[in-house]
């Protein structure tokens, strides 16, 4: 039986392999870095005073308050928005629904389920009311998650994620 001498493990690391392996680490190190997304920004919520008008102007035909954009047309929130993706469907929302990429609906974190809100896409001025029935989005700086067909209605599919404001529309009474 031959001895076979043992390896010595400083010896796999000669000064060429120790080259080719710093290389390595910052090829990787800037393919990586290519790789980075530009931080998004930071989400606006604004609550700007409702305008003043007469006692009988907003309010309803059966004397309840009328809680519509045409009578309290502020802004609520400025952020991204970005959509559904098709994995989503037929999953159980937080309202209990089953999520349906065809409904004009959104996720957002704090609103009532139930509110309806206009969405403005502000890179086309397109515009959708949709209604909430999901908690989300949970990325910094998005504030609506929309379905399918809402991203179809401001033209937002190709790009995925967009700039917009949200106005409340109504809420849940």
């Amino acid at each position: 039986m031959t001895n076979h001498p043992q390896p010595n493990p400083t010896a796999l690391y000669t000064a060429g392999s120790r080259h080719a392996l710093v290389f390595a680490a910052m090829l990787v190190a800037a393919v990586l870095s290519g790789c980075a997304t530009q931080r998004e920004p930071h989400v606006t919520r604004t609550h700007i005073p409702a305008p003043v008008s007469s006692p009988d102007e907003n309010e309803n035909e059966d004397g309840s308050e009328d809680t519509t954009a045409e009578s309290h047309p502020s802004i609520y929130e400025r952020g991204n928005a970005s959509y559904y993706a098709a994995s989503f469907n037929g999953q159980t929302t937080a309202s209990g629904e089953p999520y349906d990429p065809h409904a004009l609906t959104a996720a957002h974190r704090t609103l009532p389920l139930g509110s309806r809100v206009r969405v403005v896409n502000l890179e086309n001025d397109k515009h959708v009311t949709v209604r909430i029935n999901d908690r989300g989005p949970f990325v910094d700086g998005r504030v609506i998650d929309l379905s399918k067909a809402a991203a179809k209605k401001l033209d937002m599919r190709h790009d995925g994620v967009v700039p917009v404001t949200l106005q409340i529309v109504s809420k849940p009474k």
